[in-house]
């Protein structure tokens, strides 16, 4: 999910903030998240599309733990494809797709007690229950599996889908089939219409055996561990495969359902064993935090024994009254956190260090160890953050480590926890090899030869090659073809960086131009390249042809303005409705001044940085020039005007101002974008209504000399129902 920027008085002084909320300075965090965010799109193709992961699942779970802590810290800077607001991976080819009728979500996760805590707090503050009102929690251990979408209806099983990218999955029925703890049908009394959802996995022995070939299966090839067996698996074209492998599942949730199970978490888990499935049995139910933590501690002492991979404990909120109140957020829901287990230290050889280029241009060092085992996990390589780093100084100069530098050769301590990638933490001068030299940074760019410049006061050193550099163009247009932005089948990541290599694709406009350069008839055609024929061929022109016709917000994320994300591209291209209102608007907008500026910041979700980095992406003339290039070849889509049926506030924007009494601030908000409205941060032109509740200032004082209507707490929720 990607963070908008706070306010802009903080700006200047972010920027070079570095206590302990700002471990990093602003430039660091910049390219350390552009570093993140590459390596775990890597790892998330690699995971969930091709089940043949590249790190251990821990060392994910940590990069992708710093790259949330580094958005929290600096909001303005989340990626514009960051994948904090992602779940799963794309659907693999060979299997057909199927939509869910609900989303399914990813987990918050948590990596200690006060996490916890705070967790618990802000349910209690979003709901506005006082601290001796009940709050029940149910605790279940985490399978480390590859989630699984169960729909019955008449009480038959119709279909079967994995998770996917959480709205759209692989369908897997034939194989979900061959599954002894998946019922085929259901007893009577079932509802009409039930999607349920858990985890398939492979136990320990069984899971052995199947390396080993002892399962009577036919041979296979050596897989990493459980998760990523059974996985593999379930996601066989031949379902006769998937049956001689030794499959297991446990249900936990639900999706679509036609008939409640229950009123609780836990009192639904026992329905869903009555109609004949799985459960853990391990769940618990807690009245308090010290429960959910003795739980935890129960849990984690018996990993070991379970006989399955689990890799923490789940809380969620039981009564599922409270849940639906609570809701959801982009990728996870409000009423549930993965509290993860800790990890530990090792002492390993530092065989080589490696620099890798970022989108931005950063140069980064990454530590090529000898594999080890540091909590259970192997960890082959760590970060190295900078060249300070390597020389044993901080950002401010200052020694750490003692200030021991880091060599090639060394032998280091990697540390691991939740709350950062694995990193070198000492080295022991004692085993240093004799003839271990410092460590030179490089002063070129390993990608394309260009000058890697470090500028005054910046503890990075930056390719100067800019488009040329491989590492940036082939990064741009890369995010351009993304997914969640112009997503053209047929056009990946390899092709790409094919085209980019070859001199074919410079821009994205050029993308849609590659027809009439390279199709049949010109002196290079695509149909003649390696790997192409007349129908691939055709096949591309089809879907670029296709993509000329863009929604608003795609066009928007996809310019890879920075700090715009999918939730910052959805809520501009909701506020301004079309392209010609959006351009107009940003092209008129000088930054902290005017009616235009003004609009703009007064989105809610919309800080002066973000704002900011938007308007100049269109004051910039090279850049502005690629905007006006793409544009003038598409057809860009409005945005619909939010509807909600039967709601009497779709398409208002609505602001909040004072305290309100009855639910909380957040609260409100939810409720209100869940029926259509708009919620803006302040008071202008184009407010609708406003929702004053005692104390309320200088936004009611406005609404009321430009007329706007405002009501008070108790007439909103009539109006609201």
């Amino acid at each position: 999910m990607a963070r908008t920027a706070g306010n802009g008085d903080d700006r200047d002084r972010d920027r070079d903030r570095q206590d302990a909320d700002h471990p990093v300075p602003e430039r660091e965090a910049a390219d350390r998240i552009a570093i993140l965010t590459r390596q775990i799109e890597a790892a998330n193709t690699a995971y969930h599309t091709e089940d043949a992961p590249e790190i251990p699942d821990a060392e994910y779970d940590a990069q992708k733990r710093e790259l949330a802590a580094l958005e929290k810290a600096f909001p303005h800077l989340a990626q514009p494809d960051s994948p904090t607001g992602k779940v799963g991976g794309a659907v693999a080819e060979g299997f057909g797709k199927i939509t869910h009728a609900r989303r399914m979500m990813s987990l918050e996760n948590a990596f200690s007690a006060a996490e916890v805590a705070d967790f618990v707090d802000r349910i209690r503050s979003f709901l506005n229950l006082p601290a001796d009102r009940p709050l029940d929690f149910t605790a279940e251990p985490k399978i480390d599996g590859l989630s699984l979408s169960l729909r019955y209806e008449g009480g038959r099983l119709v279909q079967a889908a994995t998770r996917g990218d959480g709205a759209v999955g692989e369908n897997v029925t034939a194989n979900a089939r061959t599954i002894g703890d998946i019922p085929q049908t259901l007893p009577a009394g079932a509802p009409e219409v039930l999607e349920v959802r858990g985890e398939v996995y492979m136990t320990h022995a069984d899971f052995a055996r199947l390396n080993q070939g002892d399962t009577g299966a036919a041979p296979v090839r050596t897989f990493a561990n459980p998760r990523n067996a059974a996985a593999g698996s379930l996601r066989q074209l031949d379902p006769a495969i998937t049956a001689a492998r030794p499959l297991r599942f446990f249900a936990y949730a639900w999706g679509e359902i036609s008939a409640p199970l229950a009123k609780t978490q836990m009192g639904a888990i026992r329905r869903l064993a009555e109609l004949g499935f799985q459960t853990n049995p391990l769940t618990r139910l807690c009245s308090s935090i010290e429960q959910m933590l003795a739980a935890w501690a129960e849990i984690e002492q018996r990993r070991a024994t379970l006989g399955y991979d689990i890799d923490g404990v789940v809380y969620k909120v039981d009564d599922l009254a409270l849940q639906a109140r609570l809701g959801f957020r982009s990728t996870t829901p409000r009423w549930a956190l993965a509290h993860k287990f800790p990890a530990q230290t090792a002492w390993t050889r530092l065989e080589k260090i490696e620099i890798q280029v970022g989108r931005t241009g950063a140069l980064s060092p990454v530590a090529r160890l000898q594999p080890v085992t540091v909590g259970g996990v192997v960890v082959s390589n760590a970060t190295l953050h900078n060249e300070d780093y390597i020389a044993g100084l901080d950002s401010r100069g200052q020694p750490i480590r003692d200030g021991r530098d880091i060599r090639e050769g060394d032998w280091v301590e990697v540390y691991r926890a939740g709350d950062v990638i694995p990193k070198i933490a000492d080295v022991d001068l004692a085993r240093r090899p004799a003839d271990a030299r410092p460590y030179l940074f490089p002063d070129r760019c390993p990608e394309c030869g260009s000058a890697a410049v470090r500028e005054p006061g910046d503890s990075v050193r930056r390719c100067s090659g800019g488009l040329a550099c491989p590492a940036q163009g082939i990064e741009k247009l890369r995010h351009f073809v993304s997914r969640p932005a112009f997503d053209i089948a047929g056009l990946g990541a390899k092709q790409i960086e094919s085209f980019w290599r070859d001199g074919w694709i410079a821009t994205p406009a050029e993308i849609f131009t590659l027809s009439e350069r390279h199709g049949d008839g010109s002196e290079e055609p695509l149909s003649a390249r390696e790997g192409w024929g007349p129908k691939s061929a055709a096949n591309l022109f089809r879907a670029i042809a296709e993509r000329r016709n863009i929604p608003l917000d795609r066009l928007i994320l996809a310019l890879g303005i920075r700090h715009v994300g999918e939730h910052a591209a959805r809520i501009l291209a909701q506020h301004y409705r079309d392209w010609p209102a959006f351009e107009t608007a940003m092209s008129a907008a000088t930054p902290g001044a005017g009616p235009e500026w003004q609009e703009l910041t007064s989105i809610d979700g919309v800080g002066d940085v973000l704002a900011e980095s938007v308007v100049l992406a269109f004051h910039q003339p090279a850049e502005r020039k690629v905007i006006d290039d793409l544009v003038g070849l598409l057809n860009v889509i409005p945005v619909a005007a939010l509807q909600t049926t039967s709601s009497p506030i779709a398409g208002l924007t609505v602001v909040f101002t004072g305290t309100l009494e009855r639910m909380t601030r957040a609260e409100a908000k939810a409720r209100a974008e869940a029926m259509g409205a708009r919620v803006a941060g302040s008071v202008s032109a184009k407010t609708d209504l406003v929702v004053a509740g005692p104390g309320a200032g200088s936004k009611a004082k406005k609404a009321a000399e430009l007329g706007i209507r405002v009501v008070d707490e108790d007439e909103w929720l009539t109006i609201v129902g």
